[in-house]
């Protein structure tokens, strides 16, 4: 594999407040513990996906598109790790899943 290839992927904010303080850390975190880097695009405004300051000044609203670009040796790994959290709401129940179950 080329270290310098760009891998991507596309994600939308399920989040009912959009992308704010818990799953912004989330992200961190989880990109963190990888070597590649992580650049998270909405619109024309490109961040890095390991900076929270970066994160929270994206203003990722509920149903924002958003695009991950990574790169480096773990490339692939990161955005499947990234990908699931936002696949998986973060861990939050919204409010239109819990009246589904109601």
């Amino acid at each position: 594999m080329n270290p310098q290839s760009i891998h991507s992927r596309d994600v939308v904010v399920k989040l009912e407040h959009g992308l704010h303080l818990s799953p912004a850390a989330q992200i961190v975190k989880t990109a963190q513990a990888y070597r590649s880097s992580l650049i998270i695009q909405k619109g024309d405004r490109r961040i890095d996906g390991k900076s929270m300051l970066d994160l929270m000044t994206l203003a990722a609203e509920q149903g924002a598109r958003l695009r991950l670009e990574a790169q480096g040796e773990d490339a692939e790994a990161i955005l499947t790790a990234v990908v699931a959290l936002f696949e998986s709401n973060f861990g939050f129940v919204s409010s239109s899943d819990s009246q589904a179950s109601a």
